[in-house]
């Protein structure tokens, strides 16, 4: 692989020559801009604007416009004469645990190449010492005119890094989240689960570009002089607006999709979390049995007084007069309360016993 970037890892008074090598490739296809009547191609020529000439590759270099719109010239050689000690260097800052950095700021990804012999032995004692550790290395490194952050871990038998974006780049999620209180039922996270279950894993080497494969049979059957294969229509759905459904089918869709014989979707059991646990404690069942308390010190006052009247009218006159008293006191609550049959009957027990 060809090195970019030539220089060392300062590993506290430890120095690593390396070479820096992209560790990963594109192999999207690109397309060159044509014109459409007959197919010339367009390209973009450089002019400069005090000459209004075309100019060559070899007279391009760098310039910097300030705030009066004036050019001060950038040579590599002052780039190169930076001031900062990661003109040439990756140095390490710091060891963190891996689950520190956030997939955020990861950007680029490259290879640390030990260079030549000498820089095998140190090499190899740092790549042990991340291994061991269970820690990745972060650093500083400048590379492409400007310093930047990287992170290095170990892959197999190689020191590899990736370029990390400063903290202040990574934008705070403000805005993306929905503004509106969703509730998600307990069924719904059981679907979703099992969906997530019946999906499984993956090998990520199973996976393929299918769009570029299909860019390339259309390119395959123009250059043959041949009509571009059809691509098959999804099948058109209508607006699914219940959730649960969606998720079943959802469920029912993979497991077919994966050969199981029983596609059907079977109720789970509802979770038990912290959140339904209240419900069931303080939720109807106290309302209910609250409100039943108090018809039974209804009734057993009720039936108290009951007691208390009958002995009253089995007693002598002074008996049939504290019952009077009593039947009186009867009548008046008997107004204030809904029970209006029970003293009606009661009086006429007492007529008929006079």
């Amino acid at each position: 692989m060809r090195s970019i970037w030539n220089g060392a890892i300062s590993f506290g008074l430890v120095s690593i020559p390396i070479k820096l090598v992209n560790a990963t490739e594109s192999h999207s296809i690109s397309f060159r801009q044509i014109h459409t009547e007959d197919g010339g191609r367009i390209r973009y020529r450089k002019f400069c604007e005090l000459e209004d000439r075309e100019v060559s590759s070899q007279e391009i270099g760098k310039g910097y416009e300030d705030a009066d719109g004036s050019i001060i010239p950038i040579t590599d050689e002052d780039l190169s004469q930076l001031p900062i000690p990661t003109a040439r260097t990756i140095e390490i800052v710091a060891f963190v645990p891996s689950d520190r950095i956030d997939p955020l700021q990861m950007s680029s990804a490259y290879y640390l190449q030990a260079s030549g012999a000498p820089a095998a032995k140190p090499y190899t004692l740092l790549r042990e010492a991340l291994k061991r550790s269970n820690k990745v290395a972060i650093a500083k490194f400048a590379l492409r005119g400007r310093e930047r952050l990287g992170m290095l871990r170990v892959v197999e038998d190689a020191i590899a890094m990736h370029g990390l974006l400063w903290p202040d780049e990574v934008r705070a999620p403000e805005g993306v989240a929905p503004d509106t209180d969703v509730t998600v039922r307990d069924k719904e996270l059981d679907l979703a689960d099992a969906l997530m279950d019946t999906l499984g894993e993956v090998d990520l080497e199973d996976l393929h570009d299918e769009y570029r494969e299909a860019v390339e049979e259309v390119i395959a059957a123009k250059a043959a002089g041949e009509s571009p294969p059809e691509m098959p229509q999804p099948e058109r759905e209508g607006k699914v607006l219940d959730l649960m459904a969606a998720l079943e089918n959802s469920v029912r869709a993979a497991r077919e999709s994966r050969g199981e014989e029983d596609a059907e979707v079977k109720q789970l059991p509802q979770r038990k979390t912290s959140r339904s646990a209240p419900k069931e404690t303080g939720g109807k069942k106290s309302t209910s049995t609250a409100k039943k308390a108090p018809a039974k010190k209804t009734a057993s006052s009720s039936s108290a007084s009951k007691a208390s009247g009958g002995g009253g009218s089995g007693g002598g006159s002074g008996g049939g007069k504290s019952g009077t008293r009593k039947s009186a006191a009867k009548k008046t609550s008997a107004k204030k309360t809904p029970a209006k049959k029970a003293p009606a009957k009661k009086t006429a027990s007492r007529k008929r016993s006079a």
